[in-house]
């Protein structure tokens, strides 16, 4: 296929050399990686992935942890609700599927916190199953590639799914190579901001660059984070964690000092998502 051979051929030689693409990888080590990638950058993810994996190398074993210990592992990187989500989803593999992730793309999409994203992910990347994974990345060089945008829409779309599925190749172990290949390409050479389209093996035949690189039909703007009530709640989880055991109210306005109210918004928020809980004299992570 004119896209498809290229972008494996290149792929080839270009592949970075990450843990969970190893021929020793497990379908859970995949999984974890997928959770941990959303909105994550991958220099973020590798120690943590790894400090994981060592730790819980299996969902029966991550099943017996407990919360506080899950999320004080999950560290800095953000989103702590993933935590959470993969913390359940390693109990329902456990209950449902005997500790094995299963290899149906429904009882995948099943578990908590496995959407259509992840799910086509494990299928393709860990079990070599045909599957059209649609990340940013995939995504972004399928609107260049094929339908000539400089950038996707702001969520994926049914022509998008219908376009992924029209490149990927009919056979499982080629098509996803290609799912891991076009992702690479996306990430290292098909950038959002400064594309290397010198660099692409694709250039030739990208429908963007025949038609002379139009911009973006609207600038995005990027999500601020100093002062947000994201960065609250990433000061007090950052607090909580630090601490052996309840931390005092009085003692976590020194996480947040800039604006009661939102402290109080920010904390609200996390106790409501499961993320601290209120416990005589203050909060604490949950047991």
């Amino acid at each position: 296929m004119p896209l498809v051979d290229p972008v494996l051929a290149w792929y080839a030689g270009a592949a970075r050399d990450l843990p969970w693409r190893a021929a020793d990888r497990t379908p859970w080590g995949v999984l974890v990686s997928e959770v941990m990638l959303q909105q994550t950058p991958v220099a973020r993810v590798l120690p943590v992935w790894r400090e994981w994996l060592e730790r819980w190398p299996t969902p029966a074993a991550l099943a017996a942890a407990g919360v506080a210990d899950v999320l004080r592992a999950w560290g800095t990187l953000g989103y702590p609700r993933r935590a959470l989500r993969l913390h359940a989803c390693a109990r329902a593999v456990v209950e449902r599927h005997g500790g094995e992730l299963p290899t149906d793309r429904d009882a995948l999409r099943a578990l908590p916190g496995v959407g259509d994203y992840t799910a086509a992910a494990v299928l393709a990347f860990a079990f070599g199953r045909r599957a059209a994974v649609l990340d940013t990345n995939v995504r972004r060089v399928l609107a260049r590639a094929v339908a000539g945008e400089a950038l996707p829409p702001a969520h994926p779309t049914v022509a998008e799914r219908r376009r992924a599925e029209s490149v990927l190749p009919d056979d499982d172990a080629r098509a996803a190579a290609w799912s891991s290949a076009v992702m690479e390409l996306g990430a290292l050479v098909c950038t959002a901001r400064a594309p290397r389209c010198g660099a692409c093996p694709i250039a030739a035949a990208c429908a963007w660059r025949r038609a002379g690189a139009p911009p973006p039909a609207a600038a995005r703007r990027s999500q601020p984070w100093a002062g947000t009530d994201r960065q609250a709640r990433g000061r007090i989880m950052a607090a909580l964690r630090a601490a052996d055991g309840p931390v005092a109210d009085a003692a976590l306005a020194a996480a947040w000092p800039h604006d009661a109210d939102q402290r109080r918004r920010a904390l609200a928020g996390l106790v409501a998502d499961g993320l601290v809980a209120r416990v005589p004299g203050g909060h604490a992570l949950p047991e």
